[in-house]
């Protein structure tokens, strides 16, 4: 083998070795090892007596090409070659390789250690380490394996040739990591392995120990698992003043007589459940993308509805009604569950379409031509529409751009500005079209007339839902964790509202005016702060939030490992 001072660089095209030396990276398809990966030296070697020249080194794997043995010397060592050795480069590339240059056997009467590499094993014995071109591996490797060396046990080592990060299990013992910026965890070079390549081998590096035919070990550092994504605290504060809003209008219901509950009873049925179901179409986005979420159709809808127009169904004949049990037709408050569960249904077809929102739109205005009945919450799967799908095609740079301070200033002024229309209108307004789910005709309204107010209502409703988001506290506050559990809110709300709706508890007279919606917000706001609790989940998560685990096929592993 020819000194590494006369040795092709590495920049030198492909070819044939010259006569006498060995084939350089050039014609390896490898390159030369980087500066900062260490040197393994025989002065070094606790094993090796007296000064010795500098042995070549296996460097770490790098790349997804073919490697080169790493040379892992352990156990007293032979006296090797006097000056310098050439390095071992690390073969990369794809294609058919043959080795890189093999470690010269170490001669003289010192036994090798597991982890030396001798010459070819058909050399004859006392022959010269270094003659010609170095033998090439007969079977060709293919893009990603690697050229694995036998396992050694641990022994002293120098400050090179390092198999796994410091503290990472299954290292070698006795192989110390590599210092501060090592370049050698990435096959990107110095400037990437710095940083990025330290960090991901001391957070994922592990030795990978083959089988018996392969009789090789290797470094296998899978890539680092991305960070679980932190719940975003602005949807949940979102979500919690929303379900407050609904218990407070649910059970403004008796009082509507006044003209102040009548106004704020306006003021929220304008925008609270619009915004309610563009943040289910916000969250609906990629429902498709998971099983899990797929099977919340029905352990999250389709269950918690038949139990809980039961349970109503129970709760009205307790009080005094007569038994009545319509599954097809939603009993007050469940209607949201079946709608939100054709919305979702719907979620992949409105993604395919160029233009959604015209069309959502379009249908939600010719809806209001045809009296659609109330059986599976068909009247509000159309009437709430155009605000699913807005909230399926929204991104959060979206809800970034309502966080500006010009915006914000205008939100007060839109909230302001609503609720002064609110107090005027009350008197002599009607509540039909609030519901989003009346048709022209149910509205004693003309098409035109009909087409109109459903447009005016739409866009009203718009601008309050972007004022209410943008005016929503986004970090960290004392309900965000409150509104992560709005759904036990919603439905277990119209119990006690009920309750108090029979027993006449809304109707006393100092209720009907501005003391008594103030009263009646109060009480509904602390009603909504409870059943939001971590307790009320735990007491009631096995009839809403049954686990249905027996009632789904497991994925095969085939397709687990193909996902």
């Amino acid at each position: 083998m020819s000194d590494t001072r006369f040795s092709r660089p590495a920049t030198t095209p492909g070819g044939q070795a010259a006569p006498g030396e060995e084939g350089g990276p050039a014609q390896t398809g490898a390159r030369w090892p980087l500066p900062e990966e260490s040197i393994w030296s025989d002065r070094t070697d606790p094993g090796v007596a007296g000064p010795q020249g500098p042995r070549p080194q296996g460097p770490a794997t790098q790349g997804s090409g073919p490697q080169g043995p790493a040379a892992q010397g352990s156990g007293p060592q032979g006296p090797a070659p006097q000056g310098p050795a050439p390095q071992r480069p690390a073969a990369q590339g794809s294609g058919p390789q043959g080795p890189a240059p093999q470690r010269p056997a170490a001669q003289g009467p010192g036994p090798q250690g597991p982890g030396s590499h001798a010459g070819p094993p058909n050399r004859a014995p006392g022959a010269p380490a270094h003659q010609g071109t170095p033998p090439r591996d007969p079977a060709p490797r293919g893009p990603g394996s690697a050229f694995q060396r036998p396992a050694a046990p641990a022994a002293p080592a120098g400050p090179a040739g390092y198999a796994g990060a410091p503290g990472v299990p299954g290292a070698p013992a006795g192989r110390p990591g590599p210092p501060p910026g090592a370049g050698n965890a990435r096959p990107d070079g110095p400037a990437a392995g710095t940083a990025t390549g330290a960090a991901t081998a001391t957070a994922t590096g592990a030795t990978a120990q083959t089988g018996p035919g392969e009789g090789a070990e290797a470094e296998a550092r899978p890539e680092a698992e991305p960070p679980r994504r932190r719940r975003d605290p602005f949807l949940d504060n979102v979500k919690f003043v929303l379900i407050a809003l609904v218990v407070v209008g649910h059970s403004l219901v008796p009082t509507l007589a006044a003209d102040s509950s009548r106004a704020l009873y306006i003021f929220i049925y304008t925008f609270h459940m619009p915004l309610f179901v563009l943040i289910s179409g916000y969250l609906s986005r990629n429902f498709w993308n998971s099983n899990a979420k797929t099977n919340k159709l029905v352990d999250t809808f389709l269950v918690p509805y038949v139990i809980v127009e039961v349970g109503y169904a129970a709760l009205r004949t307790a009080l005094g009604s007569k038994w009545s049990l319509t599954i097809i037709d939603p009993a007050w408050l469940n209607w949201y569950l079946l709608a939100l569960l054709f919305w979702r249904l719907s979620t992949p077809v409105w993604k395919r379409m160029k233009y959604p929102v015209p069309v959502a739109i379009a249908i939600y205005l010719f809806a209001g031509f045809s009296q659609i009945s109330g059986d599976f919450s068909m009247d509000r799967f159309f009437g709430l529409m155009p605000f699913f799908v807005i909230g399926l095609v929204m991104q959060p740079e979206h809800f970034e751009m309502l966080n500006r301070r010009w915006i914000k200033i205008v939100s007060v002024f839109t909230i302001l500005g609503a609720a002064a229309v609110a107090i005027l209108v009350a008197p002599h307004t009607k509540l039909g079209p609030f519901y989003y789910k009346n048709s022209y005709a149910d509205l004693n309204l003309s098409w035109y007339m009909g087409i109109g107010l459903r447009t005016a209502l739409l866009i009203c409703a718009l601008a309050m839902c972007f004022a209410v988001l943008a005016l929503v506290p986004r970090g960290e506050t004392w309900f965000s964790d409150l509104g992560t559990r709005t759904l036990y809110c919603y439905l277990l709300h119209g119990v006690p509202v009920l309750i108090a709706k029979e027993m006449g508890w809304l109707e006393f007279p100092w209720l009907f005016g501005p003391l008594g919606v103030l009263a009646i917000a109060s009480s509904c706001f602390a009603l909504a702060i409870i059943l939001c609790l971590p307790e009320t989940r735990t007491l009631f998560k096995w009839v809403l939030e049954p686990r249905l685990t027996w009632l789904y096929r497991r994925p095969s592993a085939k397709l687990s490992a193909g996902s």
